[in-house]
């Protein structure tokens, strides 16, 4: 566990590996910007999932950047967190201490949070207050050099029972479409 000078304990896990994902990232060419082919793939993940909320991140040092995003009304829009809040929405980019997915890159295994709030350290999260998020679904996307690039996940405002089958799915999901980024890489996509 991490603590700050105070003694509080911080809730978003150190992620020593970052610099180098960075690089990584920036060699594949993704995380910075949308992508149409990501969005495509939250679209589905939405849809195989049946969650409103669906989300290709990539993570930085400071930051999350979904450049796949999938919401209700299909707005996605590249505000912060906190102006997101208050208009309701979702926004492209994250403060990397808000939400759950820095946590599963930096354990790089899937993460089913049925009810964040039955989770004394996720129920404290901002996403919950400012958003609403109740429940959690994600899984990292490790690629062929062993890098945890980011993550794939799905989230809605009330508890899900996502079980096993959500969990087979997320995995799954994740698998997918870090052949997809390959093939890109090898220049087949």
């Amino acid at each position: 566990m991490t603590y700050d000078p105070t003694g509080h304990l911080l809730l978003t896990p150190v992620d020593r590996e970052a610099p180098v994902r960075v690089q990584r990232l920036r060699q594949l060419g993704i995380g910075e910007q949308p992508d149409p082919a990501f969005d495509e793939f939250a679209h589905k993940l939405a849809e195989v999932t049946g969650a409103p909320f669906s989300m290709v991140n990539f993570i930085d040092e400071n930051r999350q950047f979904f450049a796949g995003l999938h919401t209700p009304d299909g707005t996605r829009t590249g505000s912060d967190l906190g102006a997101a809040a208050t208009a309701g929405g979702v926004s492209r980019i994250m403060a990397r201490d808000h939400g759950y997915c820095p946590h599963v890159v930096v354990r790089r295994k899937a993460l089913v949070l049925e009810d964040v709030c039955d989770y004394p350290r996720f129920a404290g999260n901002p996403v919950v207050d400012e958003i609403g998020i109740r429940s959690y679904l994600g899984a990292p996307l490790i690629d062929r050099t062993g890098i945890a690039l980011g993550t794939i996940c799905v989230v809605d405002t009330e508890p899900r029972p996502w079980g096993r089958a959500g969990l087979e799915t997320i995995k799954s999901m994740a698998a997918e479409l870090v052949e997809q980024i390959h093939r890109r890489e090898d220049g087949g996509y």
